[in-house]
């Protein structure tokens, strides 16, 4: 008598969970979004507490649709529907090209809100960490786009852009449960590397992954994780010189 049995021998499971590794992280990079965002926008818009000015709204509504069509399309690429995956790419670009906008748009909207508390110089100051998460996201993109029949390096490339905007939505749960209440204003960018490094440990997952899979780190996560450490640490030292006053200042000049 013979008994059949559902046996998938252990190689034949370890590719299916490699193949859909990146699937796997785009759906950990809409979680951490979500749940990152979930105290002081989603719920507070729940309660319908939350009272804000258009433009961060929309900043929101497509920062998190996003992170939906990164996951979507990981998926499709996981699940070998490439053609398909290609075919709606352009969704991409354009919902990148939106983001950097309300990215740019948002960040000269707190230095607006800053300024009117008195608080200009530390809202210049603080427009560094928005400003430049937002030019790396939009360059390592573009990277991206431009490796699209370099599957290796583009799957790299999109898991490192999206990993880039993780640090304000966790930042939102240091801010929630971490940082005793303070006065209205932007925070110290200081404060603003502790949680960037939490969200960079999807970055040190995905450098696992390639040792186990490939036996070292693809080059992507070398350079563009130590571009992605470096700018985040040069936002501190930059964000005080009068350089940065200057060129920031004139953008709020520009904006008033």
């Amino acid at each position: 008598m013979t008994t059949l049995t559902d046996y998938h021998p252990p190689r034949v499971t370890a590719q299916s969970h490699t193949t859909y590794f990146y699937f796997y992280m785009a759906l950990a990079c809409m979680a951490v979004a979500f749940l990152g965002f979930a105290p002081t926008y989603w719920l507070p818009m729940a309660r319908r507490s939350f009272a804000a000015p258009p433009v961060i709204h929309v900043h929101g509504l497509l920062f998190f649709a996003w992170t939906i069509y990164f996951a979507f399309q990981s998926w499709l690429a996981a699940s070998g529907k490439v053609v398909r995956h290609r075919t709606i790419g352009m969704i991409g670009i354009s919902l990148a090209t939106a983001m950097t906008i309300f990215g740019f748009l948002v960040a000269v909207e707190a230095m607006k809100r800053s300024a009117a508390l008195g608080q200009t110089d530390a809202g210049i100051s603080f427009a560094i960490v928005p400003l430049s998460g937002i030019l790396f996201f939009a360059v390592v993109f573009a990277l991206a786009v431009a490796a699209i029949r370099r599957p290796e390096v583009h799957k790299r490339l999109m898991l490192l852009a999206g990993i880039s905007l993780l640090d304000a939505a966790v930042a939102r749960w240091f801010l929630t449960f971490l940082a005793p209440p303070g006065p209205p204003g932007p925070p110290p960018v200081a404060v603003t590397l502790p949680p960037a490094f939490v969200a960079y440990l999807l970055l040190v997952v995905a450098i696992v992954q390639d040792w186990r899979t490939r036996g070292r780190p693809h080059p992507v996560y070398i350079y563009g994780g130590t571009a992605l450490i470096a700018v985040k640490l040069l936002n501190w030292p930059i964000s005080v010189t009068p350089l940065w006053h200057s060129f920031a200042g004139g953008i709020l000049a520009l904006a008033q």
